[in-house]
């Protein structure tokens, strides 16, 4: 496997030999099964892929302008689209991974997203800009995987390997004693909705979704467990809010997975995708409808639209 083949798909591996790997802190909710949601879902391609793997796009995000900007790992860049599939800027970033939408306006991007580099972080640019410059907010972190931003700017960061969501003020700083609260091996989606940061945890059996209050991390608890059968992983992704309830890429399956935050209760919104990575409810985006449009990007190279009901 090279180097630049990431993040789930080295994970994917570990658990397809049966390697040991360390389970999410005190999980609480029960293992549930998955059944088919009620609503209808259709998928089309939005952008068609290369060789899969090799053209590893890892995560997306609406700028609220009319552009999607999508992270493509295995090429080192970023890459901007029109609503009508026209790529409207790419530029390089190494290895870049989670990419969301800051209260600034402006547009962050973690890079080095492998997990035998030392040398990751957090860049920033303008999604206005002719063409964007990215500039470094965060160095010198491994690991580096999701990230999410709160109202005031504070960054945060997953890590695959590791236990710990980190945090990092937005001078860049880190929140030691927050980072050391948070105490989940293996996060990899991060969503915020309201006071609570929700987590995806790639690297155990269960497939967790997990609780993080912002206020209070040391609180943090399960809110489900997706997989009842530990030889059946999901392997979950990212994930993001829709219709007050979130919505899991499992990379292994193929699946979104829709799943109440107050209940655990879930369902499956579609199967037969290609290695998901990141899904995004589509915002400013041309006639897209946030109410039922849902873009994917996957490790085949493709970008997704699925409409919902």
């Amino acid at each position: 496997m090279r180097r630049t083949v990431y993040a789930a798909g080295l994970v994917t591996a570990l658990f397809l030999v049966g390697s040991p790997i360390p389970a999410a802190a005190a999980p609480t909710a029960a293992a549930r099964t998955s059944e088919p949601c009620p609503e209808r879902a259709g998928v089309e391609v939005f952008r068609e892929g290369g060789v899969p793997l090799l053209d590893w796009r890892e995560n997306l995000e609406f700028d609220g302008r009319g552009t999607l900007w999508v992270s493509h790992v295995t090429k080192h860049r970023v890459e901007g689209y029109a609503p009508d599939g026209t790529l409207r800027a790419s530029f390089t970033v190494p290895g870049p991974g989670g990419i969301r939408r800051g209260p600034d306006g402006m547009m962050y991007v973690n890079f080095g997203v492998n997990p035998l580099t030392p040398h990751g972080g957090i860049m920033r640019f303008d999604p206005a800009a002719a063409q964007p410059e990215p500039e470094k907010v965060v160095d010198g972190i491994s690991g580096v995987n999701g990230l999410a931003i709160d109202a005031d700017g504070n960054f945060y960061v997953s890590r695959e390997l590791a236990t710990g969501v980190l945090k990092f003020r937005p001078d860049g700083t880190r929140d030691e004693k927050w980072t050391k609260a948070a105490d989940v091996f293996g996060t990899n989606g991060l969503e915020i909705v309201g006071d609570q940061l929700y987590a995806s945890v790639i690297t155990d059996f269960s497939s967790p979704v997990v609780r993080i209050p912002l206020n209070d991390p040391a609180a943090h608890t399960t809110v489900t467990n997706l997989s009842p059968n530990p030889l059946e992983a999901k392997v979950l992704d990212d994930l993001t809010s829709f219709g007050g309830d979130l919505v899991v890429a499992s990379f292994r399956n193929g699946e979104l997975i829709r799943v109440d935050p107050a209940t655990g209760r879930s369902c499956t919104v579609v199967s037969g995708l290609r290695t998901p990575t990141s899904v995004r409810v589509a915002r400013g985006f041309g006639t897209n409808e946030p109410r039922h449009d849902l873009f994917v990007s996957e490790a085949s190279g493709r970008v997704v639209k699925v409409t919902v009901g």
